[in-house]
């Protein structure tokens, strides 16, 4: 079994190939942890996740290091920092936690390793003064900057030159600057933000360093992917490829370079200017975190993704879908531990091909609900629970699923008029089984009807 990603850097599709099995390296950047992550925010983070599951899958779960960054130190960190009359670590922490809180619910695992921006400082001088003793950086002003002239593969990720970059680009124009593209490696703080002692005066790193030190402190000059959202492959990973290989002096930063499309708002940018930014923290209030997985799956990960209302609610009812086959064949006994199928994996080995391993779990899905063979119906569920299990699906119990938070009160009542609506409708009396289903309404209850008789949930809450 070979994986095969789309390499951002070679623009094409290519066999994945880590530079040591026993040891597969994997770094994304993280969040800035100043405010509640939006939606956009959550794509890379469960897109990698899926990535980081099914390394695992093929290599060991010991032998796949996920290597995921806090930005715990940034303009809109110090700035809040200010407004708030606190250290920033009072922000950093707060929103860290509800960063995991908010993953978790979508079903992200905790990476191998969460390296902190502040606890890599030291490590980021260091990287400073090799590139300034290498001559491809120079201080000036209190500041030191990367000679963007200085490397000669400056600007391949993208696919820019320098001059696209400064005419497409908001470059800081500044006079100390040898060229406009160059950029800040440290620079002097501002009154009220943290300060640390560097060889080139007091002050804090820019921003692209910071993820250079810390890939090599956690894993190493060389790593086999680097992820993020598409929007970082100009400036932030072309700079990082630049500081890195003249810093160490390798001709290979990330042997491949993956990116996720953007998220789109009802087909708008989204941006707080707009007013149209949806946060994980008040969507998992109003939809299960697994149907918001769903969602940001339900697209192929490089192509851009238009999140919608429709959207979620589609989500919803394509694990209603599944988790109703699970509910109906509760008496077929299953090893829980059961294996994905070939054409799942097969699916998700192609750069990791989601829509087609969902129609994957449809297909299993159909089998379970209308083999008549013992067998073949065990195989099917063992299956789809195995599958599910890679993508991050299915393993809840399929009764709490469509039970959510009700009470034993509540679900008494709903069962009683279920029943009496299953035996109106058996005598053709549709007024009856109309009120009944009126009355389920009131009690906030969707009725999902089948041969067998049907079966219910709660309604989310409104996503808007």
């Amino acid at each position: 079994m070979t994986l095969v990603l789309h390499d951002t850097l070679a623009r094409e599709k290519r066999p994945f190939e880590p530079a040591d099995p026993g040891r597969v390296t994997l770094y994304v950047c993280g969040p800035t942890v100043y405010n509640y992550a939006h939606i956009g925010n959550a794509r890379p983070a469960v897109v990698f996740d899926l990535l980081f599951r099914v390394l695992r899958r093929l290599y060991g779960e010991d032998q796949v290091v996920y290597a995921r960054n806090i930005t715990d130190v940034d303009d809109k960190i110090n700035q809040a920092a200010i407004d708030q009359d606190v250290e920033i670590g009072a922000i950093t922490d707060k929103f860290t936690a509800i960063y995991h809180q908010d993953m978790d619910a979508l079903g992200v695992l905790r990476p191998t390793l969460e390296p902190r921006a502040t606890a890599h400082i030291g490590e980021m001088l260091v990287l400073i003064g090799k590139l300034i003793e290498g001559g491809s950086a120079y201080a000036a002003e209190g500041h030191v900057l990367f000679d963007t002239q200085s490397f000669a593969d400056y600007g391949k990720l993208s696919g820019r030159s320098l001059d696209d970059m400064i005419a497409g680009a908001r470059v800081e124009v500044a006079p100390y600057k040898r060229h406009p593209a160059d950029f800040v490696l440290w620079k002097p703080s501002k009154a009220g933000e943290p300060v640390w002692d560097s060889p080139w005066g007091a002050g804090r790193p820019g921003w692209h360093i910071e993820c250079s030190a810390m890939v090599g402190k956690t894993l190493g000059d060389t790593i086999d992917i680097h992820g993020g959202g598409h929007d970082l492959i100009f400036p932030h990973h072309e700079n990082e490829i630049a500081q890195s290989r003249c810093a160490d002096h390798t001709p290979v930063y990330a042997r491949y370079w993956v990116h996720n499309g953007f998220l789109t708002m009802d087909a708008e940018k989204m941006s707080k200017s707009l007013g149209n930014v949806k946060l994980v923290h008040e969507l998992i209030k109003r939809a299960p975190g697994e149907a918001l997985r769903w969602a940001l799956l339900s697209g192929h990960y490089r192509a851009p993704l238009d999140w919608t209302d429709e959207l979620i609610a589609q989500s919803r009812k394509s694990l209603d879908r599944l988790y109703g086959a699970l509910k109906r064949a509760l008496d077929v006994d299953v090893d829980l531990g059961g294996e994905p199928p070939p054409t799942v994996l097969d699916a998700l080995l192609d750069d990791l091909n989601t829509p087609r391993a969902m129609a994957e779990l449809f297909a299993l899905a159909k089998t379970l609900e209308t083999s008549e063979d013992a067998s073949e119906r065990q195989a099917a569920k063992s299956a789809l629970l195995g599958a599910g299990r890679l993508l991050g699906f299915l393993q809840q119990d399929p009764i709490a699923w469509f039970e959510g938070g009700a009470d034993a009160g509540l679900k008494a009542k709903v069962e009683a008029l279920l029943v009496e609506r299953f035996a109106a409708r058996q005598a053709k009396d549709w007024a009856t089984a109309d009120r009944i289903r009126d009355e389920l309404n009131a009690l906030n209850v969707v009725v999902m009807d089948n041969a067998e008789g049907a079966t219910w949930r709660l309604k989310d809450g409104e996503t808007k």
